[in-house]
């Protein structure tokens, strides 16, 4: 994306011990089929329109709203910024949402609007505030935003003609939490206090801006995010160059049982389609226009993670501090990036060339800043309704882990070369495929890498692949020739025999 998301404030003085024990179990039910009562836990998902200029119906949408749905989102956050084809999107997501029993609601991105603008604020929120897809909570329309610490909110109220629900993304310490009836957390991962990876003496975690924003909130609605990962690789071949990454790992499995413990009102998902950032769990073939992140976005699915959150945000809903009784279908989730990290693409990667804009400070050469906050592994979380054994093949690298029944994590370390797993029981093999995606060490389309290739055990039934579109920016840069998405297209066997692996 485009979005340049704007520096965090140092949280390491704002931490003060809270209480953040569950709530109990949700018992009550929404009215009217518009207003969520006090007491319903909810799940958001932020949805970024800024690239959704060529969807051309409501229908475009309802794939995405249907796919939420089923996995227990509530309400897609919807990002605006200031494009002229902003109401057009708007309206044809509130139509869909309204047909596809979705709710939807304004997520104001203070990239594109000012704290000034406290009026236009609430009068947008008037525009789409009665329509029937709107979310309602404690009976007044629901808005939030991407930062806009210091918007006049008795101005944008007045604006919007009606009782508002505001849920913005202020900062403690610098925000008015006075007059907002909750707040967004936007850093999902753990940083160093500035907008990037932890360092020497400075790692504020997910759990620290947990405890801040629950300390600011004084007892008002908290939204606690959930990402799964963080990467963006823009170099000189657009304006808004931008190159780091956040550790992220096993982040989006531990995230959720922190969730589970935390017990907030709301959860924020962060994002469903920000492919610029990597931490989309939207399909690849959700309709986008493409701002060049097709770059590292392309043959690298994550719908895997959206598969593995049904249960836990099953477990969120009902109060539960774990999530393996909402399991209905075992599964294995896997995750890796595709080439070691210490790999060089320095004569090829497109940060290398030409005089960058980085006034936003977040612009470096080569590898993303924050690299080494990444392991070479491979990730496999498994869902499973009764013990078993999990194999893994990584490369060379072969090992195998007792599973309890339930949700559990394990890592193997990285090996070049096809990756391999498999379900086993009494010594018959349950569920087995190879990888799609190989890790390598080349420099794959000349760049440094670092997102996320996601699949499962069983594969889907179709490969995941961006569209005409969303590939439309590939070559921008480019300094080597890129194939356009390759997966499928080798001759990787869904079920080549894992080797003997030796005890983890």
């Amino acid at each position: 994306m485009k979005f340049l998301k704007l520096p965090v404030l140092a949280l390491a003085g704002l931490f003060t011990a809270v209480s953040c024990a569950p709530t109990g179990q949700n018992t009550t039910v929404p009215v009217n089929g518009t207003t969520e009562a006090s007491t319903d836990r909810l799940v958001f998902c932020h949805f970024m329109i800024g690239i959704t200029s060529n969807r051309q119906s409501a229908a475009d949408y309802d794939d995405d709203m249907r796919r939420a749905k089923s996995l227990g989102i509530d309400a897609f956050a919807l990002n605006i910024g200031v494009d002229p084809y902003t109401d057009t999107q708007l309206n044809f997501a509130y139509e869909s949402a309204a047909r596809n029993d979705m709710k939807v609601f304004i997520s104001f991105d203070f990239n594109w609007y000012n704290t000034g603008q406290a009026s236009t604020v609430g009068q947008k929120i008037r525009q789409y505030g009665s329509l029937p897809a709107q979310l309602k909570v404690d009976g007044k329309v629901f808005a939030s935003s991407f930062a806009g610490d210091g918007l006049d909110i008795n101005q944008m109220q007045s604006a919007a003609g009606t009782e508002v629900f505001f849920a913005p993304n202020f900062h403690p310490g610098q925000g008015n939490f006075g007059n907002i009836q909750g707040a967004l957390n936007w850093m999902a991962w753990d940083n160093n206090g500035d907008n990037k990876a932890p360092s020497a003496g400075r790692n504020v975690t997910v759990g620290d801006g947990d405890k801040a924003y629950v300390n600011a909130l004084n007892g008002k609605p908290y939204i606690a995010p959930a990402s799964g990962w963080f990467f963006t690789h823009f170099g000189g071949e657009v304006s808004y160059s931008k190159n780091w990454a956040f550790p992220s790992d096993l982040l989006w499995y531990n995230r959720w049982f922190e969730i589970l413990n935390l017990a907030p009102r709301f959860v924020e998902i962060v994002t469903w389609n920000d492919y610029g950032e990597s931490h989309y769990i939207a399909p690849l073939a959700s309709p986008h226009t493409d701002d060049g992140a097709s770059k590292w976005v392309m043959d690298m699915p994550h719908d895997g993670w959206l598969q593995m959150s049904k249960p836990f945000i099953a477990a969120y809903k009902n109060g539960d501090k774990s999530p393996d009784k909402y399991i209905t279908e075992e599964k294995l989730i896997y995750w890796y990036r595709p080439t070691p990290r210490n790999i060089n693409c320095d004569s090829t990667d497109t940060t290398m060339d030409g005089s960058p804009n980085n006034s936003s400070g977040n612009f470096f050469r080569g590898r993303p800043n924050g690299w080494e906050s990444l392991q070479d592994a491979v990730f496999v979380v498994s869902l499973l309704k009764s013990p078993g054994t999990i194999q893994v093949a990584s490369g060379q690298n072969s090992q195998k882990f007792d599973a309890p029944a339930g949700a559990s994590a394990f890592t193997v370390p990285m090996g070049v070369g096809q990756q391999k797993f498999a379900l086993v029981r009494d010594g018959k093999t349950v569920l087995s495929d190879t990888s799609l995606k190989d890790i390598v060490n080349t420099c794959i389309c000349g760049i440094y890498n670092f997102n996320a290739y996601v699949g499962t055990v069983p594969a889907p039934s179709t490969i995941d692949k961006l569209g005409p579109a969303g590939l439309s920016a590939l070559q921008q840069g480019l300094r080597v020739s890129c194939p356009t998405n390759t997966l499928g297209l080798g001759s990787v066997a869904s079920a080549t025999p894992i080797p003997t692996p030796s005890p983890a």
